[in-house]
């Protein structure tokens, strides 16, 4: 059994990672799950209720052994280090606030795993895509708002919740756009020509009035549009146009770094567009090779 201190303990660790960290609510059920099946293994492992003292117990050993009973019930190691992530920060957090020594735990080590590389679609490919999602419905507000929200995807390299989190307030749409992103770190973004029409198109056509406090992108009966909506959309175009199942909303994202990248763009300049924290994350999203890259950071390095 979990003791009620190391329940409310997982809870208020949890309110202090939404509230401060601005985890949104996804990942905040994956952490609680991640940190819940810790726990229920270290029950099981050491044949006791699990606790405080349980945990300022736990040894590099028993982790290890809690990191193969995942493996053995087939967790891909991509998942586990995602949950040792969470267990990890539980802990820091646990350690704090209880003056224990957290080292054997926060000391285990993350599984190496390959990172998927992200598939951008090429400028022809990005093109195409927006041309062909606006084909996929005859109401044509409905065609019109499915081509803004993908036209600001790889216009302004935006995220779909981000292009989706629009409100009334936003519109008309400046030179600028300022994004809330992960964590709630917010960033300015260039808006292009493009993607400021698009966007004009659709309110034009739109059945619903803007209203600041409303969201910018409409479903049919009028509520927020979702992600899965323009996913959709993007599934049947890409289908037309015989491209991979990866040409998928992200994929608009990835292509505005790598072709900004392509076209000269620099790498901590695309990080600041992206709302990346660290510089190895926008490297991941651009699909260039080694010589490229070099290329970038030596013309980026300082000197002297």
């Amino acid at each position: 059994m979990i003791s009620p201190a190391a329940r409310d303990a997982l809870a208020t660790w949890l309110d202090g990672m939404g509230a401060m960290g601005g985890a949104a609510d996804n990942t905040l059920a994956a952490y609680r799950t991640d940190v819940l099946g810790w726990l229920e293994f270290l029950q099981m492992h050491f044949g006791q209720g699990t606790g405080i003292d349980t945990i300022a117990g736990v040894g590099i050993s028993d982790m290890r052994a809690w990191m193969s009973h995942e493996r053995g019930r087939g967790v891909q190691a991509r998942s586990l280090a995602r949950s040792l992530s969470a267990v990890k920060s539980f802990t820091r957090f646990l350690a704090e606030r209880e003056g224990f020594d957290p080292t054997a735990i926060l000391s285990a080590r993350s599984p190496k795993f390959r990172r998927k590389l992200p598939r951008p679609l090429s400028e022809e490919g990005a093109r195409d895509m927006i041309a062909t999602v606006e084909l996929q419905d005859l109401r044509g507000w409905v065609a019109a708002r499915d081509v803004a929200v993908v036209t600001l995807l790889y216009g302004c390299g935006l995220r779909i919740s981000e292009a989706l989190s629009l409100t009334g307030a936003d519109h008309p749409l400046g030179e600028t756009l300022r994004i809330r992103g992960k964590g709630g770190k917010e960033r300015m973004v260039p808006v292009l020509p493009a993607a400021r029409t698009a966007v004009s198109a659709y309110v034009t056509l739109c059945p619903y009035p803007v209203e600041r406090d409303a969201p910018l992108f409409r479903a049919i009966r009028g509520g927020k549009l979702v992600p899965r909506t323009i996913q959709k959309a993007m599934e049947q175009s890409r289908m037309q146009l015989g491209l991979p199942a990866t040409a998928t909303p992200h994929a608009m994202r990835h292509s505005f770094a790598t072709h900004l990248l392509n076209a000269g763009g620099d790498l901590r300049a695309i990080q600041e567009l992206l709302g990346h924290a660290s510089l190895s994350t926008t490297q991941a999203y651009t699909a260039v090779d080694t010589a490229r890259l070099l290329d970038v950071y030596a013309s980026a390095h300082p000197r002297g």
